[in-house]
């Protein structure tokens, strides 16, 4: 007997901001695998299930990639509906497309639930829209992550021609300034940094792309829009 595996978004924090669709397999849900930035409410949405942390961060991971790989395929194998619970969005920054690539590769039936990504979520609860007209018309979401992919990619845009949302930056706020301003940004550029996105921790600086990189940097409370 084979079961199915549900790759579902759990939005960027709030509850409330799950789809109707995500609500219900996890309702119906023998085994979620949530990842460490899926509110604690939300995974109590599945209630008949066994529910496994395997998150990570920086420098501590609950589970290796492969470890979650195959911990999704046994439990399928074993006939059972498992929910593989991501934030945000499976397939921006999530690696859900990695875990779609193995399930298809061992023949394990799976369907993808979206969910609201924080790249647009985030910016959007403190009041802070990607595109505007007249200003901005178009968005490019990059990870921070790596300095140095970072700056390949942000090597071939035109500076100021577009709203630039960095994900996972935060700690290199300052390498990721230096790089944006030696490509050409002006240091008078807007900016703005987003804490705990659409939650009631929910935090916000805003200032200049000069003013980023400041090792003073105080994150003001703001409970979401």
């Amino acid at each position: 007997m084979s079961g199915h595996v549900s790759l579902v978004g759990a939005g960027p924090g709030d509850p409330a901001l799950l789809t109707r669709k995500a609500v219900s397999c996890l309702r119906r849900a023998d085994m979620v695998l949530y990842d460490a930035l899926v509110d604690e409410r939300v995974v109590r949405l599945a209630r008949r299930a066994q529910r496994f942390f395997v998150g990570k961060r920086a420098g501590r991971h609950a589970l290796a990639q492969h470890e979650i790989h195959a911990l999704m395929i046994r439990a399928a194998r074993r006939g059972r509906y498992v929910v593989r619970l991501k934030g945000g969005d499976p397939f921006v920054f999530g690696r859900g497309g990695e875990e779609a690539l193995a399930l298809q590769e061992a023949g394990i039936p799976f369907d993808l639930v979206p969910g609201v990504s924080s790249v647009i979520a985030a910016p959007a609860s403190v009041g802070i829209p990607v595109t505007h007209r007249d200003l901005s018309a178009a968005f490019l979401a990059v990870s921070g992550h790596d300095v140095e992919a970072f700056r390949h990619t942000v090597a071939a845009l035109r500076p100021n021609g577009l709203t630039l949302v960095v994900v996972m930056g935060f700690g290199r706020r300052a390498d990721l300034a230096t790089t944006l301003t030696d490509a050409g940004w002006t240091a008078s550029t807007a900016a703005a940094v987003v804490a705990e996105g659409s939650t009631a921790r929910q935090q916000v600086w805003r200032g200049t792309l000069e003013q980023l990189g400041a090792p003073s940097f105080p994150l003001e409370p703001i409970g979401p829009a």
